[in-house]
């Protein structure tokens, strides 16, 4: 079985929807299967550095990447990429395709109709209702013309949540749903984790550490938790921000000047872009994970904080926000100032059920999000759809 999976782009600083084809791809091909990605050269507003038109190696994986037309945010239109498909999808058994209104996916799922070749689409959390207001009458019309029809011509279409599942029957897609949780891998452990961050950011022991690591973007609210962690400042609270993250320079320096006007430059720290070993240092050496975010359809990140032991708290508008509550590995509040300060003062002061919290988030995601277990399932769902 040949199978294409296609994205938008796999530029690292795109976080979740990155992290997730790639392990995927890696998982399935561990399985037996020859998958390939197809995607853009885009690196999130640059360009990445790679040989065009032609499958190359990336991070151990076949990729063919595509010169990008246009930046029309997530939209991404490549002439080279519809051209290389039409003459190329009869190559494939299946084609997979992650996102929603981007051309890659939707040209994809167009000459699939037409050329008679089964695929499957990944939501990746563009139906939830926050998500389906942003940019809302250019998402209807959308829609109208061009998604609707793709989805409901998908051989399957894999949610990630119960939630997520919900979203797309409210949306009207009629094909079967596969629910799938993505997977987390388990990370190196650091001994000493604690202590190289406490003395890279010159944060005393008695400190505590919150770690918010996302892309920073207003969509995942860091602004809340800064503003939340200002009025706990005025309480005299002890904390060290890390601010883990890429974005648009413009909002970076707007959180920059935030967290100077409420008093907290000294008790936060911006650490940009991390990936691999720095990744782990923080997640396995921060007390607290905190993402208000107002909407996650499955959350990469809010599952590596899991895995790593940290205890965290988020909001509803995480699809996965029933088992991080069922498994008692965080809080889930509202995301206003009042809840939002209530819970992190609450586990700030509470060491022995971070700690509890955190052993209960590790054991959860090392049994319910393993990246082989997802591959074995979507195998099955590939082989019954060609078969």
């Amino acid at each position: 079985m040949k199978v294409l999976h296609i994205i938008p782009s796999i530029s690292p600083k795109l976080g979740g929807p990155t992290q997730v084809v790639l392990n995927l791809v890696r998982a399935l091909r561990k399985e037996g299967i020859d998958v390939e990605i197809a995607t853009t050269n885009d690196d999130d507003g640059l360009l990445l550095n790679l040989p065009l038109l032609e499958c190359v190696e990336y991070q151990g994986l076949p990729v063919w990447f595509f010169p990008r037309a246009a930046r029309i945010k997530a939209f991404l239109p490549s002439l080279a990429f519809t051209q290389w498909l039409w003459q190329n999808i009869e190559n494939y058994d299946i084609l997979d395709n992650h996102y929603l209104f981007s051309y890659l996916p939707s040209c994809a799922a167009v000459f699939a109709q037409w050329q008679q070749v089964p695929y499957t689409v990944r939501i990746m959390g563009q139906l939830t209702p926050w998500a389906l207001a942003q940019s809302k009458l250019k998402k209807q019309v959308y829609s109208y013309l061009i998604e609707k029809r793709n989805l409901n011509q998908a051989a399957a279409i894999h949610c990630t949540s119960v939630g997520e599942m919900e979203d797309a029957i409210a949306f009207g897609v009629k094909p079967p749903k596969v629910v799938l949780p993505l997977g987390v891998n388990p990370p190196r452990l650091i001994g000493d984790a604690k202590s190289q961050l406490q003395y890279r950011y010159n944060v005393s022991e008695e400190v505590p550490i919150i770690l918010f690591l996302s892309r920073l973007h207003y969509k995942k609210r860091p602004e809340l938790l800064i503003q939340t962690l200002g009025e706990l400042k005025k309480q005299k609270q002890n904390f060290h921000l890390l601010i883990a993250g890429s974005g648009q320079d413009k909002y970076v320096q707007s959180l920059h000047k935030m967290v100077a006007s409420l008093n907290i430059k000294n008790q936060t720290s911006f650490v940009g872009f991390v990936s691999g070993y720095e990744k782990d240092l923080l997640l396995q050496g921060s007390d607290l994970f905190v993402l208000p975010t107002y909407s996650e359809n499955f959350g990469i990140a809010l599952a590596e904080a899991m895995v790593s032991g940290l205890p965290i708290i988020t909001t509803p508008g995480v699809q996965i926000a029933p088992e991080i509550d069922e498994a008692e590995a965080g809080i889930i509040v509202e995301g206003e100032i009042g809840s939002l300060k209530s819970a992190i003062a609450d586990l700030l002061k509470n060491p022995q059920l971070r700690e509890q919290m955190g052993k209960n988030g590790r054991l959860f995601a090392l049994q319910r999000y393993s990246w082989q277990t997802v591959a074995k399932q979507l195998v099955s769902t590939y082989q019954a759809i060609v078969n």
